[in-house]
């Protein structure tokens, strides 16, 4: 086991292909395969920042499997926590291409993954233990019923030892058997992390609030410390326990090539930079700023910067 890690986090991570030319997906001809997975772009970013982190996960032993695990060699990110199951598959996306700044469409092949198979059984007392910081997702949470028990087991674990924790809601509808029940149980995680991450849009679909203020205080009031808030094109806002509170504006994107990942590159920025003791105010602005590289190049974890990178 590691001796110390800044950063655990757990999730699913897929082989995902992308393709290079704009159009219906059923036309495209051409992909260049990547490795998806929100908690590991997390993971990627940080990675890149100088953390020592750690995933935890379920891959198939297949090829998808060991592109994935490559990519954590790669990333130097550690894998100790990853199981390699020989029962199920590894999932995959096809992605399409846009240029117009709009989303693009993504189909999933993730039905009883690996990854979905996450269980209690995943949670190792020393190598979470030697993490100072955990940070879930609300996708690992959606996978499955044993999924959630582990992201739930691993938060209240990490919180009796006094680490901190991060939650960022990451909506995945189409994932849950209702509306209720997703909201229900990603509270549930939510009221156990320090700091809560949503966006607008899914900070009202989850506490029923739909101003900022009233956001954060539904958090706040359940003994969270801070709540960050996208706010799209306006850039962010938090709220702290204390009644701190604050805004920053976006950074200016001209060309916007891929949105996905921004979201994580966003958690990215706000978490180092919490974890290396700089304030909310300074956690947003470098937020935003990981937030827009991500944009601005395609694929999910591309435009991730390194630290000298986010330094130029």
């Amino acid at each position: 086991m590691p001796s110390s890690l800044d950063v655990i986090t757990i999730g699913e991570a897929m082989a995902m292909f992308v393709a290079t030319e704009t159009g219906e997906l059923r036309s495209v001809e051409h992909f260049i395969k990547r490795v998806a997975g929100a908690e590991l772009n997390v993971a990627t970013g940080l990675a890149r920042l100088g953390l020592n982190v750690g995933w935890v996960s379920r891959v198939g032993d297949d090829s998808f499997g060991q592109f994935i695990l490559d990519s954590l060699k790669k990333e130097g990110i550690n894998a100790e926590g990853v199981t390699l199951d020989s029962r199920f598959t590894t999932g995959f996306q096809l992605k399409s291409k846009v240029d117009n700044g709009t989303d693009p469409i993504v189909e999933y092949f993730r039905k009883g993954s690996a990854a979905s198979h996450l269980s209690t059984q995943d949670y190792h007392p020393a190598y979470f233990a030697s993490a100072r910081h955990l940070h879930l997702s609300g996708v690992a949470a959606a996978l499955s019923e044993s999924s959630y028990a582990l992201l739930d087991h691993a938060a209240s674990a990490m919180k009796a030892l006094g680490k901190t924790i991060s939650f960022d809601p990451n909506l995945r509808p189409v994932l849950w058997k209702s509306e209720a029940e997703m909201v229900e149980k990603l509270n549930h995680l939510a009221f156990q992390a320090d700091w809560v991450l949503p966006g607008l849009k899914e900070g009202m679909i989850l506490t029923g609030q739909n101003t900022p203020e009233g956001i954060a205080d539904f958090y706040l009031n359940q003994g969270v410390n801070a709540v960050v808030l996208k706010t799209g094109a306006d850039g962010a806002w938090f709220k702290t326990a204390a009644g701190e509170k604050g805004a920053i504006a976006a950074v200016k994107v001209e060309n916007v090539v891929d949105t996905v990942g921004a979201g994580d590159g966003f958690a990215v920025g706000v978490i180092s930079a919490l974890l290396e003791g700089k304030t909310l105010q300074q956690a947003l602005v470098r937020g935003n700023k990981i937030g827009s590289l991500a944009i601005q190049v395609q694929g999910d974890s591309e435009g991730l910067p390194t630290r000298a990178q986010l330094s130029e």
